[in-house]
C-alpha cells in the first residue's frame, strides 16, 4: 500500500506541469472529427502472468487496474499471438501472424532489420486517417534507419528500442542471475548484456546511455500525459501505444521504496499500475472524452526468472511440468500466451463487465481501425477479428479456431504447431522451455497431437484417450482448421524479415566511451 500511495502522489506531480499549460493555452477549434472518431490508447505490459491482476492478492497492489475492470469489460479467454516479445508485437501491429508478416523470433541490438518495410502497421493507417500518434516504451521490430517507429506511423517516439534487459545500466534492477553495472563486463547468460548500455531514445535520437531505470516511469508518464495534450490542442484523434519495460526484467520500481529481493515484483507490479494510473488520469485531466483504453500482454510470465516472474494463475501445463521444463513463457501452453487483458470506454462498454470469448491480440489491428473507420489493405490477409460485436454489444463469439506459433521454446520459430478449437487444444510438439532451476523438458513431437480439453483441465494435465469418440471428432476439426489457416498463408502475400546483425547497427551515442556512454540532453 506504500508504494501506492507514493504513486499516486507523484501522478499529480507528472501531471500538473501539462495541466496548466492546458489551461493557459487556446484550444484548437477542430472538435468535431474527435468526437466522431475515439481516441485509443493501448498498453502493452511485459512478461506479465494471467494470474498477475485481479486477485486477492493483487487487490491492493494494483488499484487502478482494478479500476479498469470495473469500469470496462474484462476478457478472459484473450491471447498474446506469440509467446515472446517481436513476434507478438509485429502480429498486434499488422494483424497478422509472423508466418505472414516475417517476424517469427526476437530482434537483436544489432539487428539491421526489423519489420519488414512493405508490412503494415495500424498506427501508419491511423496517421494517414488523421489521426496523432504517439508511442511510448518498447519497440523491439527494429531500430535502425526506416525501422525505427518513427517511420512506422508514429508522429512521435520515447522509449527502449528492445527488451531491458539488453543492455547495461549504473543501477541494475533484479533479474536472475543479477545484471552487472556498466563497466563491470560479464559474460551474458540469463541476465544483463553489459557490452554496451541501455539507450533511451527519443524519435530517432538517443537521448540517453546507459538511462536510469528507476527514472523511467516518471519519464514515460511525463511523455505520456504530453502527447495526449499534444492531440488534445491540435484537434486531433489520438493513438497512444505505450509499451511498458514492466514486467520484464530486470525489475525496478519507485527509487525511494526499500525493497527486498522478496518483494521485488510486487513493488514493480505497482510501479506499472500507477502509470497506468497516470495515463487514464492524465486522458481526464485533458478533457479527452470518447477515449478506448486496451490494456492486455504480450505474453505470459518468463519462469526461469524464479521470484522475479509472475504467475500464470491456473494455467500451469502440467503435462510439461510433470515431465522437466517450463510451460510459460517462450510455450504454447496457455500460461504462454493467455494474458490479463481488459478494454474500456466509458459510455460504450458495459461496465463491471467480462467475455469469455475466444479473442487474440492479433484482434487489436482490426478493431481499432473499424472504430475509426478505416479500411486495411486489401492485397494481403490477416488473421486477427473486428471484435466490436464482443466489445459493445455483449457478444461471446470470437474465433472459432486459434492457431498459437512456436516462440522459441520448442520446433521451428513461427510454425503454427499448437491448435485451439473451441474448448479444445491440441499439441503437435512440447518442450524445450527452461523452469525455475534450469531444467528443461525435451521436445517431442506428437502424432496423433496431445489434445487437452480446457473447459475440464484449465491445468493442461491430462489430454484426451486417442481411441475416444471425443477425440477423434475433435482431431478432424483441428486438422481441418490447421490445413485451412496453412494453405491460407501459402497463397497469402507474405514478407522475410531480416535478421542478419553487425556491430555498425548497435545503437551508440558516443562510440568512443565505454559502453557508448553519453549525457542526456532532454
Amino acid at each position: 500500500m506504500a508504494e501506492a500511495g507514493f504513486g499516486v502522489l507523484l501522478l499529480f506531480c507528472f501531471l500538473a506541469s501539462g495541466l496548466v499549460y492546458y489551461i493557459n493555452c487556446p484550444e484548437n477549434g477542430n472538435k468535431t472529427e474527435t468526437r466522431e472518431r475515439p481516441n485509443i490508447i493501448i498498453i502493452l505490459a511485459d512478461d506479465i502472468g494471467w494470474g498477475d491482476l485481479w486477485t486477492k492478492q493483487s487487490d491492493n497492489t494494483t488499484p487502478w487496474l482494478n479500476m479498469l475492470k470495473l469500469e470496462g469489460k474484462r476478457l478472459t479467454d484473450f491471447h498474446s499471438p506469440a509467446s515472446t516479445c517481436s513476434p507478438s508485437r509485429a502480429a498486434l501491429l499488422t494483424g497478422r501472424h509472423g508466418l505472414r508478416n516475417g517476424v517469427t523470433h526476437n530482434f537483436a541490438e544489432g539487428s539491421v532489420g526489423g519489420l519488414p518495410l512493405n508490412e503494415t502497421t495500424f498506427a501508419q493507417l491511423l496517421h494517414d486517417a488523421g489521426y496523432y500518434t504517439a508511442m511510448i516504451g518498447k519497440w523491439h521490430l527494429g531500430h535502425n534507419g526506416l525501422y525505427n517507429p518513427i517511420h512506422r506511423g508514429f508522429d512521435y517516439y520515447l522509449g527502449i528500442p528492445y527488451s531491458n534487459d539488453m543492455g547495461c545500466t549504473d543501477m541494475p534492477g533484479f533479474n536472475l542471475p543479477s545484471c552487472s553495472p556498466c563497466g563491470k563486463y560479464r559474460r551474458k547468460h540469463g541476465g544483463c548484456d553489459t557490452k554496451i548500455a541501455l539507450p533511451l531514445f527519443e524519435n530517432q535520437s538517443i537521448l540517453e546511455q546507459p538511462l536510469d531505470l528507476w527514472n523511467l516511469t516518471g519519464q514515460y508518464a511525463k511523455a505520456a500525459s504530453r502527447q495526449i495534450l499534444t492531440a488534445r490542442k491540435r484537434g486531433q484523434p489520438l493513438l497512444l501505444y505505450v509499451a511498458l519495460a514492466h514486467m520484464h526484467v530486470p525489475l525496478f520500481h519507485y527509487r525511494l521504496l526499500n525493497v527486498t529481493a522478496k518483494d521485488a515484483y510486487s513493488a514493480s507490479l505497482s510501479d506499472m499500475d500507477n502509470l497506468v494510473g497516470s495515463i487514464k488520469l492524465a486522458a481526464e485531466m485533458f478533457s479527452m472524452e470518447n477515449t478506448l483504453i486496451w490494456f492486455t500482454g504480450d505474453n505470459g510470465p518468463w519462469e526461469q526468472k524464479c521470484q522475479f516472474a509472475g504467475s500464470a494463475g491456473p494455467f500451469l501445463g502440467r503435462w510439461q511440468t510433470s515431465r522437466g521444463g517450463g510451460s510459460a513463457k517462450k510455450t504454447t501452453w496457455e500460461g504462454g500466451h493467455r494474458v490479463p487483458t481488459v478494454v474500456l470506454w466509458p459510455g460504450r462498454i458495459s461496465p463491471n463487465t467480462s467475455s469469455n470469448a475466444l479473442l487474440s491480440g492479433l484482434d487489436i489491428f482490426p478493431t481499432v481501425l473499424s472504430l475509426a473507420g478505416v479500411e486495411p489493405p486489401s492485397d494481403r490477409r490477416y488473421d486477427g477479428i473486428d471484435i466490436t460485436h464482443v466489445l459493445l454489444h455483449d457478444s461471446d463469439t470470437g474465433h472459432k479456431s486459434l492457431m498459437h506459433p512456436n516462440s522459441g521454446a520448442a520446433g521451428q520459430f513461427g510454425d503454427l504447431q499448437t491448435v485451439r478449437v473451441g474448448r479444445h487444444k491440441a499439441f503437435y510438439i512440447t518442450g524445450s522451455a527452461e523452469a525455475c532451476g534450469g531444467a528443461k523438458g525435451k521436445q517431442q513431437m506428437h502424432d496423433p497431437p496431445l489434445i487437452f480439453e480446457l473447459s475440464r483441465d484449465v491445468a493442461e494435465g491430462s489430454p484426451l484417450d486417442p481411441s475416444s469418440v471425443e477425440y477423434q471428432a475433435v482431431l478432424r476439426e483441428v486438422e481441418r482448421e490447421r490445413e485451412a489457416v496453412l494453405w491460407d498463408i501459402a497463397t497469402d502475400n507474405v514478407s522475410t524479415a531480416d535478421y542478419s546483425i553487425t556491430q555498425a547497427a548497435f545503437p551508440c551515442c558516443q562510440p568512443h566511451n565505454p559502453v557508448c556512454r553519453c549525457h542526456s540532453v532532454g
